[in-house]
């Protein structure tokens, strides 16, 4: 059980409207702690807050694309009245997945924004009251493809990276106040994201993860920092770091040609 009176008595959870985020909000109202969703689209957000609402917590909604620059403020605005113990970070799909010199640069610049600049302002300013109350917890919702180069995805692949390092990082600098931190690393997860991106959940022996397990995962691992990887996918991400990186590589394009015939992948 998620401790209220470590984590709470609010939760901010970016990517909060479906999939893993919704997860993470099922088991968070479960436990009792108030719940303030961030999402792009208006209606699945409403319709999970009213899930949230009927489960007993309080929920504030905030509507906006983190890759603009006024959202923080909105989002800071919305939330200068509330105790925030938790900050989830799970907006970071692969915005614009494309061959990097087909694509143009603002699009690749949207993904840098949603999963690196979005990501730092949120940690910064709840992560600074986290350690002035002396407690809270940071979790941020990485990707196996931070562990290898793909196909269209050699921008959103560097970011995820990127979270990893930095996450291990911050666990080293705020763990002595008091503040747990921890990246947890998805494989496959049958969320509407990767659903939407046309990957084929059948493939027969793929490991294919459930959205609120994994969220229950990720909380129930808080204290385990700095990383977990989530979904019985230990193994396969020991593999990604080996030093062969052409053969790695090579190999994990082939799968990933069959699991995504588009050769577009969101997480």
């Amino acid at each position: 059980m998620i401790d209220v009176d470590r984590y709470g008595p609010w939760a901010v959870i970016a990517g909060g409207s479906e999939g893993v985020g919704a997860g993470f909000a099922r088991h968070l109202a479960d436990a009792g702690i108030n719940l303030v969703l961030i999402a792009r689209t208006s209606g699945p957000l409403e319709d999970t807050a009213a899930e949230m609402r009927r489960r007993g917590v309080e929920v504030r909604t905030v509507a906006l694309d983190l890759t603009q620059p006024s959202s923080i403020e909105e989002i800071a605005s919305a939330t200068e009245d509330i105790d925030v113990g938790l900050l989830i970070y799970n907006a970071g799909a692969n915005s614009y997945g494309r061959a990097f010199l087909d694509g143009e640069l603002d699009g690749f610049r949207s993904v840098l924004d949603l999963n690196i600049s979005g990501q730092l302002a949120l940690v910064h300013r709840f992560g600074g009251r986290m350690r002035s109350a002396g407690r809270g917890g940071i979790i941020l919702v990485g990707s196996m493809s931070g562990y290898l180069g793909s196909r269209e995805q050699s921008v959103y692949g560097g970011v995820k990276a990127f979270g990893r390092i930095f996450a291990e990082s911050l666990w080293l600098e705020l763990r002595e106040h008091g503040i747990d931190v921890l990246h947890v690393v998805l494989g496959v997860t049958r969320t509407p994201a990767m659903r939407r991106a046309g990957l084929d959940f059948d493939i027969p022996g793929m490991r294919v993860a459930e959205p609120d397990d994994v969220a229950a995962e990720g909380l129930a691992h808080l204290s385990d920092g700095p990383v977990w990887v989530a979904g019985g996918n230990g193994r396969a991400v020991e593999k990604r770091n080996g030093v062969e990186r052409a053969e790695l590589v090579l190999g994990a394009d082939e799968a990933m040609r069959r699991m995504l015939p588009r050769e577009r992948s969101n997480r």
